[in-house]
């Protein structure tokens, strides 16, 4: 069941390389993105990677890492996997499952938590989404 909203962010799509196809699969491609927002209540800086692989029903599965950082110096790590769904002008819209590492007692509450999210990115690398908890 999902559970409150725990965060929320926005921001832009900074770097997208194609990686070569293997075992005959698609190319894929990875982006790297930045963004701010709130998690847990607190001022974030979230700086990930994702790789989108297109799969044959023309969605995409894709999976990604990244460091949260707040401007008191509290850190988290996030690895998430989902599905991405191409919409109208080149836009993806993300549907999937996030889990968080962090020792930082401002990130406490993260420890056990799976979490649920949406991610939206526009032909132009905006990008941002919500997150919440899944107990």
């Amino acid at each position: 069941m999902l559970g409150d909203l725990i965060g929320e962010e926005q921001g832009q799509i900074t770097a997208q390389r194609v990686l070569p196809s293997e075992h005959g699969l698609p190319p894929s491609v990875e982006s790297t993105f930045q963004a701010s927002g709130r998690l847990l209540g607190v001022t974030i800086t979230d700086l990930g990677t994702y790789v989108g692989t297109l799969r044959p029903d023309g969605t995409l599965y894709g999976t990604g890492t990244g460091i949260i950082m707040s401007p008191d110096g509290a850190t988290a790590s996030w690895q998430g996997t989902g599905v991405g769904v191409f919409a109208e002008g080149g836009a993806i819209s993300w549907r999937g499952s996030i889990v968080y590492l962090s020792d930082s007692p401002a990130f406490a509450a993260l420890r056990g938590v799976a979490g649920a999210f949406e991610w939206e990115t526009d032909q132009s690398g905006k990008a941002g989404g919500k997150i919440w908890s899944w107990r």
